[in-house]
């Protein structure tokens, strides 16, 4: 889908806050409130917004701890990586899973209310499991930026 100068000025805008209004917006933008809602339309139909979400503090849903986790697999199982991918998304404490190059396979971001709960997660999700081969834990000490916000000024605009 070809972007629009306008198209980035409410993406950038959305990626501040996700609940700007369609008038403010209109006003940001230099567009009609119509416009702006016929190009939201579009950019949600063609997944160029993929979610609108909240982004909660861990703190205050007992989630206080988090951590980025390498995992390798076992090749000797078949299909180990959709069956790994699968079991990735049904899991409520995993925030994020990237499948990567290197040494490991996957890099996980977790969370946990503690360590005890953390221990648990392990012994579930990795321990009993022999798809996976090996797994290596950082515990992040404090969180320096969250975000899912994307750079734009790279986009050829139309």
């Amino acid at each position: 889908m070809e972007l629009s100068k306008h198209d980035l000025e409410i993406l950038r805008l959305l990626q501040i806050n996700a609940k700007t209004s369609v008038e403010r917006l209109s006003e940001e933008a230099g567009l009609s409130v119509a416009s702006i809602k016929r190009r939201l339309k579009r950019l949600r139909d063609n997944r160029v917004i993929s979610q609108e979400v909240a982004i909660i503090s861990p703190n205050c849903v007992n989630q206080s701890m988090t951590f980025i986790i390498s995992v390798q697999l076992n090749r000797n199982y078949s299909d180990c990586f959709n069956y790994f991918k699968i079991k990735v998304k049904n899991n409520i404490n995993i925030q994020q899973c990237y499948y990567i190059t290197g040494d490991a396979d996957f890099v996980l971001i977790v969370t946990a209310k503690d360590m005890e709960n953390f221990e648990e997660f392990t012994q579930l999700f990795f321990f009993s499991d022999n798809a996976v081969l090996h797994f290596k834990t950082s515990v992040v000490m404090g969180r320096t930026k969250v975000s899912l916000a994307l750079p734009l000024n790279c986009v050829d605009v139309s």
